[in-house]
């Protein structure tokens, strides 16, 4: 397994990001904290950019290079130690490809998730037929072996929205009406899907809300699929996960963090807010699914 896709993501783009500050308070080069380590100046930029792990030992070097106090020594320490943490997903190995493995560990460290779907049931809100089903178009060429393990992540992914432990995120999904009546060909297990989700929603940190075919193109019509991911507060001087917009495709996926980037995305999920009907009116909608075209 490679550095990119082994420890913990969060805390190695906190890291990241605090080193960069400290370095550039203390005025020191790249090249001068390669020379310290004694490692590549791509080596320091790819700890700066949270892509690797970082060992301890690195950490108190780099501490050392920018004569930083003993408080935000311990911090920067405490950090380095947590990249290196493995998630729960990696005991499923090449199952999970890289680019999701970065989604995953991100999705588990957010304090809010919103998202929008206009094609499919998310992840977080499938059932093992709905899952399963999907996995079997997307790669009929999978073993059965293969397709369970596939399965088994996504469905170890929902216990996020029952942890205690830290505090389970708050999940806000807005989906096309579109998305309700795309059955997969067992019409029972949709409707099972589709009961899933009323259920799902009861949840006190659950909210969905279904957009209406009749209202409109949204402006999401553009940007497709999304979730934006808020985290809570780092500790210490460490800075805040600022909020990500993850945008999947079929060979990877996009992490956006830009200022102006982000706010394009909320725009965009302003938009939708005001064009779906309220969580009670929305499960009247998918209730009336449920009866027309599954019972």
């Amino acid at each position: 397994m490679t550095d990119e896709t082994s420890g913990s993501t969060v805390p190695r783009r906190q890291l990241g990001r605090l080193l960069t500050e400290l370095r550039e308070e203390a005025g020191v080069s790249l090249d001068a904290v390669a020379e310290a380590l004694d490692c590549s100046r791509q080596k320091v930029w790819r700890i700066e950019k949270g892509l690797v792990p970082v060992r301890v030992v690195d950490a108190r070097a780099m501490c050392e290079r920018y004569a930083v106090s003993e408080e935000m020594r311990a911090i920067v320490v405490g950090l380095a130690k947590e990249t290196r943490a493995q998630g729960w997903w990696h005991s499923y190995g090449d199952v999970v490809p890289s680019w999701f493995s970065l989604y995953v560990g991100l999705e588990s460290s957010a304090s809010m998730l919103r998202q929008y779907d206009s094609e499919l049931i998310p992840g977080l809100l499938q059932t093992r037929e709905y899952a399963s089903e999907l996995f079997r178009r997307k790669n009929p060429h999978l073993s059965t072996e293969e397709r369970e393990k596939l399965v088994a992540v996504r469905l170890q992914r929902q216990r996020v929205l029952v942890r205690r432990l830290p505090s389970a995120p708050v999940l806000t999904v807005v989906l096309s009406e579109a998305v309700l009546r795309r059955t997969i060909p067992d019409r029972a297990a949709m409707a099972d899907q589709l009961r899933h989700l009323r259920d799902v929603s009861a949840l006190p940190n659950v909210s969905l809300r279904v957009l209406p075919l009749a209202a409109g193109p949204p402006l999401a019509s553009e940007t497709g699929t999304f979730v934006l991911l808020d985290f809570p507060q780092a500790p210490g001087r460490a800075s805040t996960e600022p909020t990500t917009v993850y945008v999947e495709n079929l060979t990877g996926a996009l992490y956006l963090d830009k200022p102006t980037e982000v706010a394009a995305y909320e725009h965009v999920w302003r938009d939708l807010e005001t064009l779906t009907p309220d969580e009670a009116e929305s499960g009247r909608m998918i209730e009336s699914i449920i009866e027309e075209h599954h019972d």
